[in-house]
């Protein structure tokens, strides 16, 4: 079985920070691109960031120069660094990473459980 895993989420104050981790975890090959998605109440899922297995990244508009993606392909584990928080910050947010499977070998798609982040004083 493969499994993604949050944590890192929580109640912060507007300008504040927060570091979320996503660790991939299970019989796998190998994991390709990871990212990180959030949805707001009654709101669609949006895509906020995604890397590469290379290292190239790509972020919204809404968090270019606040928040930055990096992740350690030896742990298959992604980060979210969040600075200069806004209330308009808060939603769930949900890992996503491409993940070779040992048990069929075949690539798939997987998604964490999701952690809050409320950004509010």
């Amino acid at each position: 079985q493969v499994q993604l895993v949050e944590s890192g989420g929580g109640l912060v104050q507007p300008g504040g920070s927060l570091r979320l981790s996503c660790a991939a975890s299970g019989s796998i090959v190998r994991v390709n691109a990871m990212g990180w998605y959030r949805q707001a109440p009654g709101k669609q899922r949006e895509l906020v960031a995604t890397i590469s297995s290379g290292g190239s990244t790509n972020y919204a508009d809404s968090v270019k120069g606040r928040f930055t993606i990096s992740r350690d392909n030896a742990k298959n584990t992604v980060y979210l660094q969040m600075n200069s928080l806004k209330p308009e910050d808060t939603a769930v947010y949900y890992c996503n990473a491409d993940i070779l499977r040992r048990a069929t070998m075949t690539w798939l798609a997987y998604w964490g459980p999701g952690t809050q982040v409320t950004v509010s004083s």
